[in-house]
């Protein structure tokens, strides 16, 4: 029959978790140390413990060495001969042990001994724990709450005891000593005071558990769940697909009327569940991810870096984002994409200025404009209107939005602009030297052709009568006009002048004649 001391030693060992054989190893260590503080000696001790008497024995081990040479330690080592004439059949190598009597120690040794028990008994503990739940992380535990502390919440998960931090709580979430509650082990940290068990409730891993209990679709795995997103206490994306065409997805994780998803709320205390339908194509998943926002196209930018560029329409803009951004965020947790959203107003405004940048209109500062004067330039500039071109595209009621800017300044702005461009209304005197567009007539002379010329000189009609030979005549014209240049004398020059006259005439004679013969013969026709 085991003794009392045994007995005492295999209770401490099921209430604690560890082997009893670990207890009564830390009871012998405790009695050879204390053993060897009594007797002030550095020998090698050791303690037996007898189960059945429950007595514990000290005993000092030396070991046998072959002669005095080999003594390097002489209080824990004996040579041959001196071991021998203590036992007969003793060998190198071997150890001879010396019962040391425990009798005397006192009151000091035996403290000594309880505190060497107790370190060795919550190191075997911290082992324990440590191996029991290192290799669990990622499960779901049943847990019951033990205490509430400022920061953190401790359960009982069985063997140890289990931590939640402020961070893996859901803010909708409160606790009460006794409350049996779901948890997800995180991880086992090997802390100085022993190995902490850290669980959290705000884990998408205890969303998916719920998934995994309430709806038996996923249990026996017609339902998958392809990605989950979460932000405890707010909001939870999930995507799920069905191996079965015939079995709706989402239609299964949300069960009749709801039930199946209510329930799944309810244990998250009222936290906002989606539930879309996973799709291999990343621009239909984005925009199923972005709902209830209707998006109106999805477009890679990126396939290297994962991103995308959602455009929604204007009114969608604020239900895409989300409140604080919250549902672009899960949408791109649940993605594993970067995603840009834009309105259709802001995408057509940054098509405008790469439009305007791939053209390289010119940009001319605006204090060109002259007859602007100091104090509309100052007040242009100040609301940011800084170049000829953007004043030239204002609409006077833009103008009139300008502080300061008055219906007399927009008229004078205008003619300013119009001015700088060249642009005169009829009635409008032209400054003198002004380097600007030519009139009509002028612009009309420039750059064409003889037949162009005389064309305008004679009317439209007029140059069409006057066909091939009349510009063949007039460049001949031209020709004797530099040509006269070369005359020294005045006389020389006369008759030039009359040849060139001469030969304009029946330059025109000639015109006529071919005009007239054109309309007799048009009346022949006729």
């Amino acid at each position: 029959m085991a003794s009392a001391l045994y007995q005492s030693i295999e209770m401490l060992s099921r209430d604690k978790g560890i082997d009893p054989g670990v207890v009564v190893g830390a009871v012998e260590d405790a009695i050879a140390l204390a053993t060897r503080k009594y007797y002030k000696t550095q020998e090698n001790m050791r303690a037996e413990m007898d189960r059945e008497s429950g007595e514990i024995r000290a005993y000092v081990f030396k070991t046998v060495v072959e002669g005095p040479e080999q003594v390097e330690d002489e209080i824990n080592q004996m040579t041959l001969e001196q071991a021998r004439a203590l036992a007969p059949e003793v060998e190198v190598g071997a150890e001879l042990r010396f019962y040391k009597d425990t009798t005397p120690l006192g009151r000091i040794a035996a403290q000594m001994a309880k505190q060497v028990i107790f370190q060795k008994v919550r190191e075997a503990e911290r082992d324990t724990v440590f191996n029991e739940y290192n290799h669990r992380a990622g499960e779901v535990l049943t847990a019951t709450v033990k205490r509430l502390e400022p920061m953190d919440v401790i359960f009982d998960i069985g063997k140890a005891e289990a931590r939640m931090p402020k961070r893996e709580q859901s803010r909708l979430e409160q606790f009460a000593v006794g409350e049996r509650v779901r948890v997800v082990l995180l991880r086992v940290d090997r802390a100085a005071k022993g190995p902490q068990v850290i669980v959290s409730r705000a884990s998408p891993v205890l969303v998916q558990n719920l998934f995994q209990s309430e709806v038996p679709e996923i249990y026996d795995g017609t339902v998958s769940i392809k990605a989950i997103a979460r932000e405890a206490g707010e909001r939870t994306k999930i995507a799920v697909q069905s191996r079965d065409k015939d079995v709706d997805p989402v239609g299964a994780c949300v069960g009749m009327k709801g039930m199946r998803v209510q329930s799944i709320i309810r244990e998250l205390r009222g936290e906002k569940i989606d539930i879309i339908e996973f799709s291999d194509e990343i621009t239909t998943f984005a925009e199923k991810a972005l709902q209830p926002a209707k998006v109106s196209r999805v477009s890679i930018t990126d396939l290297g870096e994962k991103q995308i560029e959602v455009i929604v329409d204007d009114t969608q803009l604020s239900l895409a984002i989300g409140k604080k951004g919250q549902n672009v965020r899960l949408a791109a947790k649940l993605l594993q994409w970067k995603i840009d959203i834009k309105s259709e107003e802001e995408k057509r405004q940054e098509v405008e200025q790469q439009m305007q940048a791939m053209g390289g209109g010119p940009s001319t500062p605006i204090e060109q404009v002259a007859e602007l004067g100091e104090t509309i330039l100052e007040k242009l500039i100040a609301a940011g209107i800084t170049t000829v071109e953007t004043l030239a595209d204002m609409t006077p009621e833009q103008l009139e939005e300008v502080p300061g800017i008055g219906e007399k300044t927009v008229e004078k702005i205008s003619v300013a602009v119009r001015h700088y461009f060249g642009q005169y209304e009829e009635g409008e005197e032209r400054p003198a030297g002004a380097v600007v567009a030519a009139s009509s007539e002028e612009e009309g002379s420039m750059g064409k052709t003889p037949e162009e010329i005389l064309a305008g000189e004679a009317g439209e009609g007029r140059a069409q009568e006057v066909g091939e030979f009349s510009a063949e005549d007039l460049i001949q014209a031209e020709e004797d006009d530099s040509q006269s240049d070369a005359y020294s004398d005045a006389d020389a020059r006369e008759e030039s002048i009359e040849l060139n006259n001469d030969a304009v005439d029946t330059l025109v004679d000639e015109s006529q004649d071919s005009s007239e013969e054109g309309i007799d013969d048009g009346r022949d026709r006729d």
